[in-house]
């Protein structure tokens, strides 16, 4: 741990006046950082996904954290606490990013990485860290403080406060801190990506994985209610470099994810559906990439989408699973409807609102267009709309990325929005579109964008439009190695991620309580919900609950919804169609085993795989279940089902019919907590009704598959006893 200070009298002399002559006053002070702004967007610092990493190529150096106070003037914090400079970068390099305010306002925590190559061909191992930054208040001495055991060696991004003042950030940490699986590579271009959400407290080095990221999970905050929100990245499909008999990409499986596992020349995967119809299979493609809203209690308990919102409110279209004539592909229009949802804010003065940018993920740098979705816990996710708050632009590119004709509309390109507590909005504004193939050369970049934090105000139409600059602008001359050629640039920096410095009142750190459900299930079965739990956390497991399998949400007409468990539970739509017998529910954990490059070579890193579930603690727990496929448990008669699961890993699952074919498959992620007991009414649970006529809400039977895995754990408890390491019955 080290810290760098000046004194005050050198602190006041850097407050430098903004030159924003008749400026609107902002309520409060504005911490955020400038960016060298670096030309290429494909996985480097600022891009939609993977620009988590902290090498100069994709980072660049030269940037710091500033503040702006009310009156225009500014600090440049980094430069007065002795970090940074200009010219050649060399070991006091800094690129900053992710400033988050705390709690009481008094200090703020950052990302940072420090050091460039001091000569050419010289690489350097670069990694993004957490500090902590005291003294934000003008007359203050800043004072910069690396945050204490954090994980060493892996990029810590994009950091905040947890209301008990513990930090969660991304991180690429490995899921179980295992060298040889670093970098964990994502499911679309198989590039480097956070693992998840780590919760850190500094003082004892506790070390938690809240959330199991298999493409990356970005821009977490807590919200006024206590959640954690953050963006997360859908793409739930096979491995897109696998497709073709020539094996382009070299993909290959290794054996397992333990550090002595082989790599064999098997490719096969299992889950979900090939990316492309399989002619004569009736069973169609399935693709899905996206960037949706995501939210978890501050334990890492209860992950869903934000609210449970799903496609069917906020996408446009997407297809059925099978050539059952019953199902059709979905088509929500467009008036409302996005792409993604980037850079999530909540909006202090109506709590509940959120602001965020849908940008495309690719040559936008993340920016795009300004759009809010209203959801505070207790609005009904189908009642949950898109407000777009520019002009709708659609941008829409060539298979050769040629650009397209600037909308007459067009007000330009926003990202990191921030609603201010006195109810003004600033952001990130470039008011260029695009030039294509003029981006400058490798050693001399011109950026596409020159992003400026400015003031919004409503323009025609209602519509949002960037008004003054909130700073002159910051210029810096920086040259360095990247590491084989010289790159130079002179002239604007990025200024990006702004925050507001205030005090604010933490929220309670709340937990899901046990549902009437299942609370009925340990009744009835005489098992004490914490002694179940505390087994659950010793062996590092979740346990999870489906009431009613054969129930869905009445919107989702793209994968079967005529559903019954043989001589059970059915639950049928008015309108006919193939009525579909599940019998088993199929479980599938996250096993980093795909490998690239090919076995002789292969890549650093591995991708994601599903595979049948095969945890053993999870197995050892769960009833054997002879006639149904690997890692699968029965689906009781009333349409329940309950099962261990490993904890703090991603999962999936589908229903299948009796001979084990799949009939409705999840098509999210979702990891779970040691300890944790996560029930859900159906598959697609219900929003409001479900899809029999004329309806009926969200299943609360008292789930039949629970309280037989309840008697069936307590009885074993029972044969377990052991004193003074002899066995016997209690």
């Amino acid at each position: 741990m080290h810290s760098h200070r000046v004194s005050g009298l050198f602190a006041t002399a850097l407050l430098i006046a903004a030159g924003s002559t008749g400026a609107q006053q902002l309520p409060n002070p504005i911490l955020f950082v400038t960016q060298y702004p670096v030309s290429d967007d494909f996985a480097t610092i600022g891009a939609v996904f993977a620009n988590h990493r902290g090498d100069i190529a994709l980072s660049g150096r030269g940037g710091d954290l500033y503040i702006r106070y009310p009156d225009g003037s500014l600090r440049n914090l980094t430069q007065e606490a002795g970090y940074g400079s200009s010219g050649a970068q060399g070991a006091n390099a800094i690129a900053v990013r992710d400033p988050a305010v705390s709690w009481d306002g008094s200090k703020a925590v950052f990302s940072m990485v420090v050091g460039a190559p001091p000569q050419q061909y010289q690489y350097i191992d670069s990694y993004w860290q957490l500090y902590e930054i005291s003294g934000l208040g003008q007359g203050q001495t800043a004072v910069i403080t690396k945050v204490a055991r954090q994980p060493a060696n892996r990029n810590n991004v994009s950091p905040t406060y947890l209301s008990d003042g513990s930090l969660v950030f991304a991180s690429d940490r490995p899921r179980n801190g295992a060298a040889h699986l670093y970098p964990q590579l994502d499911e679309y271009e198989s590039t480097p990506t956070p693992t998840g959400l780590w919760r850190l407290q500094p003082a004892t080095g506790q070390l938690d994985l809240l959330q199991v990221s298999v493409s990356g999970a970005f821009h977490p905050f807590v919200d006024s209610f206590g959640r954690l929100l953050f963006t997360r990245w859908d793409h739930l499909q096979r491995d897109q470099q696998n497709d073709g008999a020539g094996n382009d990409y070299g993909t290959f499986n290794w054996t397992s994810e333990a550090s002595n596992s082989v790599a064999t020349a098997d490719r096969s995967e299992v889950f979900p559906e090939p990316r492309i119809a399989v002619p004569g299979s009736g069973v169609a493609g399935h693709t899905i990439n996206h960037f949706f809203p995501w939210m978890v209690n501050q334990d890492g308990s209860e992950e869903e989408t934000l609210n449970h919102v799903g496609r069917h409110e906020l996408h446009a279209y997407f297809d059925r699973s099978f050539d059952d004539p019953a199902l059709s592909a979905f088509n929500g229009g467009s008036g409302d409807r996005i792409l993604n949802f980037l850079q999530m804010r909540e909006d202090p003065t109506t709590p509940g609102r959120y602001y965020g940018i849908d940008a495309p993920e690719f040559y936008t740098h993340a920016s795009g267009q300004l759009l809010r979705i209203d959801a505070a816990p207790t609005v009904n996710p189908a009642q949950m709309r898109a407000t777009w708050l520019n002009p709708r632009v659609n941008v829409n590119f060539s298979p050769d990325y040629a650009p397209v004709a600037q909308p007459a509309d067009f007000s330009g390109r926003f990202r990191n929005p921030l609603p201010l507590s006195d109810g003004q909005l600033i952001a990130a504004h470039a008011t260029q579109w695009r030039q294509a193939g003029n981006d400058g050369t490798r050693t001399a970049p011109q950026p596409r964008y020159q992003f400026r934090l400015k003031r919004l105000v409503l323009g025609p139409g209602g519509y949002y439009v960037a008004a003054e600059n909130l700073t002159s602008g910051i210029s810096k001359s920086v040259s360095f190695w990247d590491p084989d050629y010289a790159v130079s640039y002179s002239g604007p920096l990025w200024e990006l991620s702004p925050v507001e410095v205030r005090a604010r009142s933490a929220p309670p750190m709340t937990a899901a309580p046990l549902r009437a459900p299942e609370q009925a299930a340990f009744a009835a079965e005489n098992v004490d919900v914490e002694t179940f739990r505390r087994y659950l956390r010793a062996n590092g497991l979740a346990l999870l609950v489906v009431r009613n399998a054969t129930t869905r949400d009445r919107a989702d007409r793209q994968q079967p919804f005529n559903l019954r468990v043989p001589g059970g539970a059915q639950t049928t739509a008015a309108g006919g169609g193939q009525l579909y017998d599940i019998a088993h529910m199929q479980f599938f954990q996250g096993d980093q085993i795909r490998g690239l490059g090919g076995t002789a070579t292969p890549r650093a890193g591995r991708r994601v795989l599903a595979q049948p579930l095969h945890d053993r603690p999870a197995l050892a727990a769960n009833a054997v279940n002879p006639t149904g496929p690997a890692g699968s448990t029965a689906i009781a008669g009333d349409g329940s089902v309950a099962a261990f699961v490993p904890a703090q890993r991603a999962l999936a699952w589908h229903s299948t019919a009796p001979n084990g074919t799949p009939v409705v498959r999840e098509r999210y992620w979702i990891s779970f907590q040691p300890g944790e007991i996560r029930a859900c009414d159906g598959c697609h649970g219900v929003n409001e009704l479900n899809q029999a006529t004329p309806g009926a809400p969200a299943a609360v039977n008292t789930p039949l598959a629970l309280r037989q895995l309840l008697a069936r754990w307590r009885d074993r408890q029972v044969d377990l006893i052991f004193t003074n390491g002899a066995e016997e019955r209690r």
